[in-house]
């Protein structure tokens, strides 16, 4: 990592200072392995600072949608952290379930949908302004080539 991502402006702050104390507290949360999360090396590697230009940040930006387009409609299993009357409890929030998992799954579903739409109006309309930038560019190309020197 390079020190010009992080330029601080402001008079009598030692910009170096800080990036090394940052680099020193990453590396002992490392060390006690609270970065030993997937989750967290994924987000680390694609890291918004390591997105160069427009076109890397909307193909992560997609990508990140397509994720996260579609809410998990799947069951789940009902637990009960509290030991008293867990089993009661338990079997009265299955009970709950039962009766709500209809209108539940007609909610996800429905937003499913929408979602799905959503994405595939936003990738439609990002390909087809990709393809027309392609166009523009090769034509200012081809005009530029064609153009005649000293004009």
């Amino acid at each position: 990592m390079t020190d010009d991502m992080l330029k601080i402006g402001a008079e009598g702050v030692n910009s170096a200072k800080i990036v090394e104390e940052i680099r020193a507290v990453v590396a002992e949360k490392r060390a006690k392995g609270l970065y030993s999360d997937p989750r967290i090396a994924r987000a680390e590697r694609s890291n918004l600072s390591n997105l160069r230009d427009d076109e890397d940040f909307l193909s992560f930006y997609l990508d990140c949608l397509k994720d996260a387009a579609f809410v998990d409609i799947s069951d789940f299993e009902i637990v009960e952290r509290r030991a008293r009357f867990s089993r009661p409890l338990i079997a009265l929030k299955r009970v709950i379930w039962k009766l709500l998992k209809f209108y539940t799954y007609r909610l996800w579903s429905q937003q499913n949908q929408v979602n799905g739409l959503l994405l595939s109006a936003i990738e439609n309309i990002e390909s087809t302004h990709r393809e027309k930038l392609a166009e523009l560019q090769a034509r200012l190309s081809e005009l530029e080539r064609c153009r005649k020197p000293g004009e």
